[in-house]
């Protein structure tokens, strides 16, 4: 019999995972380096770059809620679908994928039309001023208009990475990355349009990835096919509750970063914007460190799914211990990496010697329990690919809502100043972390072994 294109339940369950994760790892590392290119072409404009970079930093959280809206839609169909297709029921994942393309493509219009209007107001209250607000609803107001082709890009390239291509899933990325540099350079330095010409390269450069995405799926090489416009309700209210994993994690990361900055203002004194400085320093460091681990995860993910699907709980079972091994290997050598020699690190973004000095400080305590996030992966994806809804979204929420959130406003207070900020993001890494790992052990594994016999 030939084995069909993305058919996990067959072959070495590590081979498999890799095959996936490796391209998916790639296109996380140019997309990350694209974005640090992007930031570096606004801050470097000439008259007003600053300005402009700060604009930029006012648009973030919308930019983050529209990403969040495509994994609504993709988290919960890609799963499905691929549950679906080790269960040999094809047609019924070609439903699956119709309805999030569908239902992508509403929401993708109706965002267009709400946030276009109500920019103004919405950038002022997330702290645009007389000075920033010109350059943040420059770019906004054009950004939004590109919604539907950053939603189709974002959110059903996870569907071709689940089939078994994450090659033509990792083009995806790149087309857009490459496209968007030598626009933007373009736009801003040749064309001198500014900030807005930011935006337009965005927006250009996204519809160009969509339409990759698009020709993919409704061509003869792709063994779901996107044939037509439907709203599938028996799998809408599934899709929608599994999606709600991902789209909650965006959304409360982008609040609480928030809650972050103010906490950081409040108790940072005369030095509060050199923290707010560590702090963004810190994201981007966590951006680059959790790439090795994102691409397993993401390919330990589809093949999970896939064997769950086609009733395969042996290898579900190698696939939770292999990403949990992976994990556990990897973030043990970025804390080593951050802890022994965080300037090798930090220095890649600045060479601002009091930056880097506050910023190593706070890392060591922010990164101090970060082999922790093995657990927190591995529980996490565990959920998810096996649609299990409500222990996701517990989950995607208790560590950043229930722990981050209150620690954060509470440690300060308590004794630790300023580094409580740090010290809440470490505290919940252990117990959140934990919590994650042990409740999908009782859960799952012991379901999966039992299942197994």
């Amino acid at each position: 019999m030939t084995l069909r294109k993305g058919d996990f339940s067959r072959g070495k369950v590590s081979g498999n995972i890799l095959r996936l994760g490796l391209p998916m790892m790639l296109a996380e590392l140019v997309h990350v380096l694209y974005s640090i290119v992007d930031r570096m072409y606004i801050g470097r404009m000439p008259g007003g770059g600053t300005i402009a970079l700060t604009g930029l930093g006012v648009c973030f959280p919308l930019i983050t809620l529209i990403g969040a809206f495509a994994n609504l839609c993709s988290t919960g169909g890609a799963t499905l679908a691929t549950i679906a297709r080790g269960e040999n029921c094809d047609d019924k994942a070609e439903r699956i994928m119709g309805t999030a393309f569908t239902m992508l493509l509403i929401i993708g219009v109706f965002l267009s039309v709400v946030l276009y209007a109500a920019a103004p107001g919405i950038l002022r209250l997330l702290g645009g001023d007389d000075e920033t607000l010109p350059s943040a609803l420059a770019y906004f107001r054009i950004y939004v208009l590109g919604t539907v082709p950053v939603l189709i890009s974002l959110g059903m390239n996870p569907f071709i990475n689940a089939q078994g291509f994450p090659r033509t899933g990792m083009v995806t990325v790149i087309i857009g990355a490459a496209l968007n540099i030598v626009l933007d350079y373009l736009m801003i330095y040749t064309f001198h349009m500014g900030i807005a010409g930011a935006a337009l390269a965005t927006v250009v450069s996204q519809t160009v990835s969509a339409v990759w995405v698009l020709a993919f799926l409704r061509s003869r090489h792709a063994p779901l096919r996107l044939r037509r416009l439907l709203i599938d309700r028996a799998q809408l209210r599934s899709i929608v509750k599994l999606g709600l994993t991902g789209f909650t994690f965006r959304v409360t990361n982008s609040l609480t970063q928030a809650l972050v900055n103010i906490m950081l203002k409040a108790w940072g004194g005369a030095a509060s914007t050199l923290y707010i400085g560590a702090m963004s320093l810190i994201n981007s460091i966590r951006e680059i460190i959790s790439l090795p681990n994102g691409g397993v995860v993401a390919g330990g993910q589809s093949v999970m799914s896939y064997n769950y699907g086609a009733k395969q709980y042996r290898r579900v079972a190698e696939c939770i211990r292999f990403i949990f091994l992976c994990g556990l290997f990897v973030n043990i050598a970025m804390w080593a990496l951050i802890m022994f020699a965080p300037r090798l690190v930090i220095s890649l973004f600045t060479t601002d010697g009091e930056l880097i000095g506050k910023t190593v400080e706070c890392a060591r305590i922010y990164f101090g329990a970060f082999p922790f996030m093995a657990l927190q992966q591995t529980g996490q994806t565990t959920f998810v690919a096996l649609n299990r809804p409500k222990q996701a979204l517990i989950f995607s929420m208790l560590r950043k809502v229930v722990l981050v959130a209150p620690l954060t406003l509470l440690l300060p207070g308590a004794g630790l100043g300023v580094n409580g900020v740090f010290w809440a993001e470490l505290i919940s890494q252990v117990t959140g972390a934990s919590l994650c790992f042990i409740t999908m052990y009782m859960l799952i594994w012991r379901e999966m072994k039992a299942a197994e016999n």
